[in-house]
């Protein structure tokens, strides 16, 4: 995708402006200086314009509708999708958000305080009240016509909820099945009624999770007395899917997810996504100090068991994140839950020990040839102990930060390699001090 840096010259850039592709227009914008995104939003015809905006950034959208020209900003505003509203505005101060609102059609105003006024992160904030509802009684040449009146408006109408004059859900229809019916059949006849329906309240990413399961191109959002409110469309779910898989990466590596393209945030930004969690690790690495401290005179004593010390903390670490990775992945999937606990532990102290066993092994052989049995002997049984505990505390952190309802990505990979480095050098000189007498 061509990036607006490799542009030289006025007529490039109207060049690119008026034949780029709209996907990939917003993948360089996205890329590009407050500036230079607001001179192409100022530049651009109106359709193309609206389209661009739409797939850029919920952030860059936001720095855009703060620095172009008020009827730009007005003509974006009003074609964005409320749900795509909602999202963007719900990134700005209230003051600036609620200015923004009421330069809205009142319409348009009353769908996204809405769509806004749902809990953050549920089902409600990424629904669109936008849609076209198909009622049980029509025939399908009716329902053609409701379809052509509203499908300007709607998300889409390739998959469509039925409902009766109360606003109950019954069940989806698909645009095909019209089509191809008798026009005289009426929608009861061909209404899916086994299809799942999501509470306003449920969870984004649960919601999404299932749409991806059940391979759904839509999923009926509902209240509490199976009122159907609004849809939410294969695309928003999985652009949730990708914004909580980038958190949960950015904080297995002990950073906080940063919102926009990488080379369009500020260095400050990036600094203050992590140094907070590099901060709490530093202290947290304190304990490892303490520990040489507190085993000076075992050191002291036998010089040489400093040489593996990198080597054993360096091995629980990576095996204390790898099994806490695999668990946070698990449960992102509710391949495993909180109640799985007992088997999850058990399954990974033994993948533990195996893992330590083979590396005791190999280990036990070549220092033996370099080193006194004896230091071999700790290096091998230090390497079985670190390796199980390890495995088993990366699978059991993940598991109970989510019973307490905290992100079971913050207790992984940081934390987990933090804690299994101090506990490997108290294992370790504990069993030089058996081994070795010292």
């Amino acid at each position: 995708m061509q990036d607006l840096s490799s542009l030289s010259g006025d007529r490039e850039v109207e060049d690119w402006l008026a034949q780029g592709e709209p996907h990939a227009m917003a993948h360089a914008l996205n890329r590009a200086s407050s500036e230079l995104r607001t001179e192409a939003m100022e530049a651009l015809a109106d359709d193309k314009a609206v389209r661009v905006f739409g797939l850029l950034e919920p952030g860059n959208q936001a720095d855009i509708l703060q620095t172009v020209e008020m009827a730009t900003r007005q003509r974006l505003l009003e074609e964005m999708e409320p749900d795509d509203r909602a999202r963007m505005l719900s990134r700005l101060p209230g003051e600036t958000s609620e200015t923004l609102l009421r330069e809205l059609t009142p319409g348009e105003r009353t769908m996204t305080r809405t769509v806004l006024g749902y809990p953050e992160h549920s089902a409600g904030r990424i629904m669109s009240p936008e849609f076209v509802r198909l009622t049980p009684r029509m025939t399908m040449a009716a329902a053609l016509d409701e379809i052509r009146a509203g499908q300007t408006r709607a998300e889409t109408v390739f998959v469509m909820p039925v409902a009766d004059d109360d606003m109950h859900l019954l069940g989806t229809v698909d645009l095909s099945q019209i089509v191809l019916a008798d026009p005289e059949m009426r929608i009861a006849d061909l209404v899916t009624q086994d299809v799942p329906a999501v509470s306003v309240t449920d969870d984004q990413e649960l919601v999404a999770r299932l749409m991806k399961a059940a391979d759904l191109m839509i999923v009926p959002v509902v209240e509490e007395t199976n009122r159907l409110v609004g849809i939410i469309t294969f695309d928003d779910a999985m652009e949730v899917l990708e914004f909580e898989e980038g958190e949960d990466f950015a904080r297995t590596g002990a950073a906080e997810p940063v919102d926009g393209s990488y080379l369009s945030v500020s260095v400050m930004r990036l600094v203050r996504a992590r140094i907070v969690w590099l901060s709490l690790l530093a202290v947290a690495g304190t304990l490892t100090v303490n520990v040489l401290n507190t085993f000076e005179d075992t050191l002291e004593n036998v010089v040489t068991l400093a040489l593996f010390i990198p080597l054993l903390i360096g091995i629980g670490g990576n095996a204390g994140a790898q099994s806490a990775t695999t668990i946070v992945r698990a449960l992102a999937i509710s391949d495993v839950a909180p109640k799985d606990a007992l088997r999850v532990a058990w399954r990974e102290a033994r993948t533990g020990f195996v893992m330590g066993l083979m590396l005791a092994v190999l280990a036990f052989v070549i220092l033996s040839l370099i080193f006194d049995q004896p230091i071999a002997l700790v290096v091998a049984l230090t390497l079985i102990f670190i390796c199980t505990f390890a495995a088993l505390i990366g699978s059991l952190m993940p598991l109970t930060a989510r019973v307490f309802s905290i992100d079971p990505a913050v207790f992984s990979a940081p934390f987990v390699t933090t804690i299994v480095d101090t506990s490997g050098l108290v294992i370790y000189f504990l069993v030089a001090r058996l081994v070795l007498g010292v």
